[in-house]
Formats: C-alpha cells, sequence, structure tokens
C-alpha cells in the first residue's frame, strides 16, 4: 500500500519560555490533535472564561497554543514574513467572526455554502471550530486562482458578515481551542495536494503576475480592494463569480485554452480577445469587465480603451467561455467538455466531478469524461464491500446491506482495463490482508500433508479470505463464506466468458443462485455426505465487478433466464462505442490520489452498525414513485420490472457517497448523486436486457420512439375512450387481461372514470 502523506501544521505549542510567539514549528497533524485534547488546554479555556477582568484575560490568551492556517513551514522555526516558506503554503485560510452576535449565523451559512450544489464555495469548507471565548473559526479551501485576500471577501461576502482584513497577514496565526470546541473537520484539512493540482494553483497565480502562493513584490497577499493604485478599479460592485466559478479561475483556464498569457507585444491584442470573450457574461458593462479583468501592468486608461473597443463589436457569446464554466462546474478539464455533453446527450447522465466525495473523486483521475459512469459503477461494488459493517433502511422500512455487483460491458479493446486500473487501487488492503491469510492456509495444507499416518491432522486455521477468483468452485465458495465472519466476499472478473466457461456442467445455475441471493443476503447452502466437498448453510454477502463483451453477456443471461431476477439486481455499466474513433488520452493517477482512495476505504471500514439516512430515502422514494407511473402510462412491464431495483442499487450508492463525505446529513451532492446511478441503472438495465423480455412486455426504449419521448399511451388516449382504443394503441403487444388489469391501476389511482359499460373517461392530464 502506497504510504500516505503525512498532514502538516505550524505549531506554537507555548509550553516553554523559549516558545515566544515569533516560534513556530512544522509538526504532524495528530501533534495538534494530542494538543486539543490536553488537560492543560481544556484548564486554560476554564480559566480564561472564569475571569472577568479583560487585562487578566488577555494575559492568559496570550499563552494559548496557536496555529498558522496558510503556511506549515518557516525558516529557522521563526514566525514572520522573510522567513516564510512559499512551497509550503497550505492553499488554504481561516476567515475569523469575531462578533458574537454573528457567530451563529456564519455558523449556519457556512454550512449552506458548503453544500450548496453548484455554489462556488460548495465543499471547499475544510475546518471549523469556536474560539475559547466562543467567537467562530473557518478554514476553507482557497478556489483556484484566488489570493487569500480575495476569498476572504467573497467568501464572508456569502456569509453576510464583514471580513477581518487583519486576517489576510501571510504569518497570521490562530489560537487553539479544546477538542470539544471543535464542530467540523474535512479530509483536506492540512492535506498536502497533489502535485498536478499545485501546478495549476500556482499558475493561476504565475498567469497573474504573482508569486507562487499568491504575494506581490512586498511579501504580501495581492489584494485588489487594498490596494490603492487599483482600488478605484476594484470597487466590488460586481459579484466576482459566474454560476460559482471565480472569474479569476475562468481566466485562468481561458489562458490555458488559447496559448497561454499574453507576451509583452501582445497584451493588447490578447485582453481585447479576453474581453470580447467575457463581455457576455458581464452583461457588456465596461465597469464589470474593468472591474474583473486582469491588467498586465497596463493602466487604467490603457485597459478602458481596450474594453471600450472589445465592447463596441455586435454583442455574441461565447462558445468557449460556455464551455470554461461548465467545466469548472464539473470539475474537469475544459478539453473534454464536448465529450462530457455528448455522452450526458446519449446516457442521461453527467457526473460532477467536482462534487464527489474522497475516494471516487480520485477513481476518475486521468479517466476520460465517457469512461466515468464506467469507472464509478466498477469502483461502488467493492467500495460497498469495505462498507460491510453497516445496515441501512430501505424506503419500504427493511434493513438491507450495501450488496452490489456490476457489470462493465464493451466490445473487444474498448479500454475496459480503466476499469480495472481503478479496482486495482480500491483492492490493495484486501490483497494485502488475504496474502498473510493464504499464506497460513497453505503453511496448513503442508502440515495436514506432511503428518505421519498415527498423527493428528492439524485445526483448519478457517481463515478469513476477502478476494476470491470469479472461477471459484461452489465448494470453497461455501467454505469462505463460513469463515467470513459476518464480513462480504468481494470479486473482479477481467473476462465474462471465462466465467461462464468455467460454470459449466450445469453449476452456473447454483453459481447464479448465489449471485441473486447476495443482494439481499439470502441464505445459500449444500449439503455432501462427504468429507471431500463443503457443507453447510450461510448468510449470503457477495460483492462482485467483471467485465466483459457485449457477446459474451448475451450468452449469460438468455431470455430463458433473464426474468430469474439476476439481470435486475445488477449495476450495468457500458463502455463509450470506439468504432473509428480516435485514440483515448489517459491521464496519470497520481500516489496522492492513490493514498487518498486508501483512506477512503479505512473510512468506509470504520463504519459499523446501522446508518440512517432519512433524506436518502424521501428522494428514492419520490424517484421510484415517478417511475411507477411513467410505467403505469405506458403498461411498460420492463419498465416497471427493473425500476424497483435500480432504485435499491441507486439508493445504496448514495448510502456509499454519504459514508465518504463523512458529514453528519446527506448532502445535495448526494441525493443528486443517488439519483443519478438510479437514472443510469435504469436505463442501461433496460438497454442491456429489455430486448429479451420483447416476447412478452413491451420493450421500453421502442415504445419510446414509437410515440415519442414525452407521449405515453395515456396521454394518446381520447379524452372518452373505450378498450379498443387502447387496443389499437398496444398494437398486439398485451394481453387482454393484462389491458384489463391496467385500466383497474388507472382508475384506483384516480386518472379514469367509467362512464357506462363500454367507455372510460380521463380525469387527470398525467
Amino acid at each position: 500500500m502506497e504510504m500516505i502523506l503525512e498532514r502538516l501544521i505550524a505549531l506554537n505549542t507555548r509550553q516553554t519560555k523559549e516558545q515566544t510567539r515569533a516560534f513556530i514549528k512544522e509538526c504532524p497533524l495528530r501533534d495538534y490533535d494530542e494538543l486539543t485534547r490536553s488537560p492543560r488546554l481544556k484548564q486554560m479555556a476554564e480559566r480564561i472564561n472564569s475571569t472577568t477582568d479583560d487585562e487578566e484575560q488577555r494575559k492568559l490568551k496570550s499563552w494559548l497554543p496557536f496555529r498558522c492556517p496558510h503556511y506549515t513551514q518557516f525558516r529557522d522555526d521563526y514566525r514572520d514574513r522573510e522567513h516564510i516558506v512559499a512551497e509550503s503554503f497550505t492553499w488554504q485560510t481561516c476567515i475569523d467572526i469575531d462578533d458574537p452576535e454573528l457567530v451563529e449565523k456564519a455558523n449556519e451559512m457556512s454550512e449552506r455554502l458548503d453544500i450548496e450544489a453548484g455554489g462556488q464555495w460548495q465543499g471547499l469548507m475544510l475546518h471549523k471550530d469556536y474560539s475559547i471565548r466562543r467567537k467562530l473559526h473557518i478554514d476553507i479551501r482557497l478556489p483556484i486562482g484566488m489570493t487569500v485576500p480575495e476569498a476572504q471577501r467573497e467568501y464572508c461576502k456569502a456569509l453576510g458578515v464583514e471580513c477581518d482584513t487583519s486576517c489576510f497577514t501571510p504569518e497570521r496565526f490562530i489560537y487553539i481551542s479544546p477538542a470539544d470546541f471543535e464542530i467540523y473537520r474535512a479530509d483536506g484539512w492540512y492535506q498536502q495536494l497533489s502535485e498536478d493540482e499545485i501546478a495549476l494553483r500556482r499558475k493561476a497565480y504565475t498567469d497573474r503576475g504573482l508569486s507562487i502562493d499568491g504575494r506581490t513584490e512586498d511579501g504580501s497577499y495581492y489584494d485588489p480592494e487594498g490596494d490603492t493604485c487599483v482600488a478605484e478599479a476594484t470597487e466590488g460592485r460586481y459579484p466576482g463569480e459566474f454560476k460559482g466559478v471565480a472569474y479569476t479561475s475562468l481566466i485562468s483556464e481561458f489562458w490555458r485554452r488559447t496559448g497561454g498569457e499574453p507576451a509583452e507585444g501582445e497584451r493588447n491584442k490578447r485582453l481585447h480577445q479576453l474581453a470580447a470573450n467575457l463581455r457576455a457574461i458581464c452583461d457588456n458593462s465596461e465597469e464589470w469587465l474593468l472591474e474583473v479583468m486582469p491588467r498586465f501592468g497596463l493602466s487604467e486608461a490603457e485597459m478602458k480603451s481596450i474594453i471600450h473597443s472589445a465592447c463596441k463589436e455586435p454583442t455574441k457569446g461565447s462558445r468557449l467561455i460556455d464551455q470554461i464554466v461548465n467545466a469548472l462546474e464539473m470539475g474537469i478539464s475544459s478539453d473534454e467538455i464536448e465529450d462530457a455533453e455528448a455522452v450526458a446527450a446519449e446516457t442521461g447522465v453527467k457526473v460532477n466531478v467536482k462534487a464527489l466525495p474522497i475516494g471516487l473523486k480520485e477513481s476518475l483521475a486521468g479517466v476520460p469524461v465517457s469512461m466515468h459512469m464506467p469507472v464509478l459503477c466498477g469502483v461502488l461494488p467493492i467500495a460497498a464491500a469495505y462498507a460491510d459493517q453497516v445496515q441501512i433502511q430501505y424506503c419500504d422500512g427493511n434493513l438491507q446491506h450495501l450488496g452490489l455487483m456490476s457489470i462493465i460491458r464493451g466490445e473487444q479493446a474498448s479500454n475496459k482495463s480503466v476499469v480495472k486500473n481503478a479496482v486495482d487501487v480500491w483492492k490493495r488492503q484486501f490483497d494485502e490482508e488475504d496474502a498473510l491469510a493464504r499464506k497460513r492456509e497453505e503453511e496448513w495444507k503442508e502440515r495436514k500433508k506432511g503428518r505421519k499416518a498415527n498423527e493428528k491432522a492439524p485445526e483448519d486455521p478457517k481463515v478469513l479470505i476477502r478476494m476470491v477468483p470469479v472461477t471459484v468452485s461452489c465448494s470453497t465458495l461455501l467454505k469462505r463464506f463460513k469463515n467470513a465472519q459476518g464480513h462480504t466476499i468481494y470479486s473482479f472478473g477481467e473476462e465474462l466468458d471465462t466465467l461462464r466457461k468455467t460454470n459449466g456442467a450445469g453449476s452456473w445455475s447454483s453459481k447464479y443462485d448465489i449471485y441473486r441471493l447476495s443482494f439481499d443476503k439470502g441464505e445459500w447452502g449444500q449439503d455432501y455426505n462427504s468429507d471431500a466437498a463443503e457443507s453447510g448453510v450461510v448468510k449470503v454477502a457477495y460483492n462482485w465487478t467483471m467485465l466483459g463483451t457485449n457477446g459474451a453477456m448475451r450468452k449469460c443471461f438468455k431470455s430463458d433466464n433473464i426474468e430469474n431476477g439476476l439481470s435486475s439486481r445488477i449495476l450495468v455499466a457500458e463502455m463509450p462505442d470506439s468504432s473509428f474513433s480516435k485514440m483515448p488520452k489517459f491521464g496519470r493517477r497520481s500516489t496522492e490520489d492513490e493514498a487518498r482512495i486508501q483512506e477512503a476505504v479505512t473510512r468506509l471500514r470504520s463504519y459499523s452498525g446501522l446508518v440512517d439516512t432519512p433524506r436518502l430515502r424521501k428522494a428514492i422514494e419520490e424517484w421510484v414513485e415517478q417511475k411507477r407511473i411513467e410505467a403505469a402510462k405506458d403498461i411498460d412491464h420492463v419498465k416497471d420490472t427493473y425500476r424497483k431495483r435500480a432504485a435499491v442499487i441507486g439508493f445504496r450508492c448514495g448510502v456509499i457517497f454519504h459514508l465518504l463525505s463523512g458529514r453528519d446529513k446527506e448532502t445535495k451532492a448526494c441525493l443528486e448523486f443517488a439519483l443519478m446511478m438510479a437514472d443510469y441503472c435504469l436505463s442501461q438495465q433496460i438497454k442491456a436486457f429489455g430486448e429479451a423480455l420483447q416476447n412478452q412486455y413491451v420493450d421500453a426504449h421502442e415504445e419510446c420512439q414509437r410515440y415519442g419521448a414525452n407521449h405515453s399511451v395515456f396521454d394518446q388516449l381520447a379524452p372518452t375512450f373505450t378498450i379498443d382504443d387502447l387496443r389499437a394503441l398496444k398494437r398486439g403487444y398485451c394481453s387482454e387481461t393484462a389491458m384489463r388489469v391496467i385500466i383497474s391501476r388507472w382508475m384506483r389511482d384516480g386518472w379514469i372514470s367509467k362512464t357506462d359499460r363500454h367507455h372510460w373517461t380521463k380525469n387527470v392530464t398525467k
């Protein structure tokens, strides 16, 4: 397993007289945690709060330990601007709410901002605690391209409070309060970012003529509103972001897409080009453009001339700016936005990478947008297997476990290995633990084989092995289940056809039963009157991910077994069609990304017991009812069959998202993810298996094409209709019994009323 980068923090514990306020030392974050749990700090807090003398209070406070939010390292452990190690910049800052009347307002607003889907500050809150005097500290991640003062001003504006300009100093420190004063902590607090992200963030600064940590030549952070030479032009009268994307980030990406920052000889031309592209999202306002555009040393008069010239041209939108905004909203490269739009048009889903939690986000690092869903579907079953001590309550009130099975299908050479590469990172902890268990088992086998005839056989160690090959025999699989100690077993198969071929001689049906039962942790067993084969009855908890061609999947799921229940329990994902297409470009998953995935694994393994998700239950319940109505209107038995378990699968995926997010309550992003997965699962199940039910049910896809996306069978009927009208629309696809059943359901739901023996009247225009 890759070593997880240690989180570092600049601390002054104030434990000796030598540790003056100029002293600071880089320490592991665990030193901070030990400090916050120390009796000494708790006693200091109690003393400060018990005294009413202001002078005494200030004296006591001056001996509190403190941390630096902006840097982890200062040369010679000396805390001043000249000794800052710029490379140790944390890419975060701490907002200080000092007005006691605004503390709870800011506390509440910070939560809203952090979960606002598509908002500028979504997911950027890193830490929050009360100070010893019950003021509020909020640590946030800096948006790409924003300096500390810019982020502080924008965030405080969003909170609805005045910002404290004393918080803008690079060498600033924050007094530390006891552990029980902490309100929230995210994964990324003091997390060292990946090399790629650091390079991107540094470039966003240097493109503006700043240092790699956003400072100017005098060593202070760049602050346009605090700089007298540009204060007139930057009064902050206009929004600093568009659709939640900071203009600084947007401009930085614009330069990247158009050949880089303008050189001295082309500044006017390139700035004119930038203004022409930006003006549509600045309401063609010259004042707004003057406020958000970089200057590269040009005077205000020169900038006004450039902007005025650009705004004289006919007003038009900018496709490039639209692409950049959409890409930054989704957390992908703007080069990939066209692919993302094509995938969304084809599948109906658009993955918001920016909103994904730890583990899932890093799984998509370096993965082309067109393959995002296959990779997510590939890793979710193993993520669920790690969270196998969790119980969840579904919409129907029943308790469930996180059982998931996925098949990633695609033709030969469709890059299914991209899924394997992601799963390989996720399964490292299983592999390491299983290696030790298998070694013990092999040693036992050798002792058993080498014993003398009169010696007693050594006792079976009954080892726990979590990763089994998909070709495992039923007997060995039963043994693994018996030794599972309540854990979920997991398999990854690179070739679905290999599985099918090894399940010959009638054993496929037995394995098929195991897979079906594993979805809801059902009982399975076998009974042999022989020591040569394993016997017993067990609870089946078995997740798996399999890759395979479309042909192999057709052979595994033929029409004679498609209705047995397994097809509706499988999360199917389809690789993009690679016919005659250019070679896809894959990026590199950094060691930091891999370390974050291991953090995600550890987090999932830490959960146990009932995890209650009421918001998620409500969202899924509404979704499955919506699909019931759609299916009922079209008498669509295929959709009606698959909607039920697609909802369960979407719900379980949402629970995994929630666990990885580390939040107390399900966020809006979590609900959106669950519904996206349910939608995708349903559409892919219908696409993969719906045609096999055509002899008995109407294929939902063909029906949709026949009548159009917005015209169901119910909508096609006249306000007053007969069963002959319904029969004509269904064109022989439904039996008489089925049509009468659906009419009865429409009446029960209040959609229609019977007017006479042969006629019904619509009550609603669903």
